[in-house]
């Protein structure tokens, strides 16, 4: 069984026990979080949301805060000698699915 949820105006694919690293919340390590549900699916039939499915339930548990890898930013004018160099390091959650229920 799989869900397509929607979390931080981002949607993933998830199944139960899976790890994913969605944008900051600002939630504790240790909460549950109940996530947006936009399709279930199983062997036998798949629901589709419009835009999220009724009665459907993905719980998930908050695991860690971190920050992702450095995005190097460098702008430059050619023959001008102006030169910019930037860092950028996203912040995430990262989450277990703990239950899906459709």
């Amino acid at each position: 069984m799989f869900a397509i949820v929607q979390c931080g105006g981002k949607q993933y694919k998830v199944t139960e026990g899976m790890f994913i690293d969605v944008e900051k919340l600002e939630k504790n390590i240790g909460d549950k979080l109940n996530l947006d549900v936009l399709l279930v699916s199983d062997d036998k039939k798949t629901v589709a949301g419009n835009p999220f499915v009724e009665n459907a339930k993905v719980e998930a548990e908050v695991l860690a805060h971190g920050k992702g890898e450095k995005i190097v930013i460098f702008k430059y004018k050619p023959k001008k000698h102006v030169r910019r160099k930037q860092g950028h390091r996203q912040p995430f959650t990262r989450v277990k699915i703990l239950s899906i229920k459709a």
